[in-house]
């Protein structure tokens, strides 16, 4: 896996690190685009608040804008959210297994008497 890689998955995780982006890409994925007026209406944000956490939410490619006049439309870009999600679950496989052995050790030194 390469910088470039690893670089994406950083900023994925720090966009995701906020309550509010998470609470963003949540409504977003109702799976129709929105607008950015619309999605600041629905939070407890202003506008400008919600369009910072819109512009990190795009740098980590989370989603995508359209623009419309004045109208700005965003939507949800699944692709960085999947490679997330295999990382994650290659470490949760890594870990299971590590922890698994773990245990079957512990039960068979369980099973022992002490010398």
């Amino acid at each position: 896996m390469g910088e470039h890689y690893e670089a994406g998955l950083d900023a994925t995780f720090f966009a995701l690190s906020h309550r509010s982006r998470r609470r963003l890409l949540l409504q977003l994925s109702e799976g129709h685009e929105q607008r950015v007026t619309d999605l600041a209406g629905r939070h407890r944000l202003s506008l400008n608040s919600v369009s910072k956490h819109i512009i990190v939410l795009e740098r980590a490619r989370l989603v995508r804008r359209r623009v419309v006049g004045r109208d700005h439309f965003i939507r949800v870009d699944a692709e960085r959210l999947h490679e997330a999600e295999r990382w994650l679950e290659h470490h949760r496989q890594f870990w299971t297994t590590q922890l698994d052995g773990l245990a079957r050790l512990f039960e068979t030194r369980k099973g022992r008497t002490p010398r």
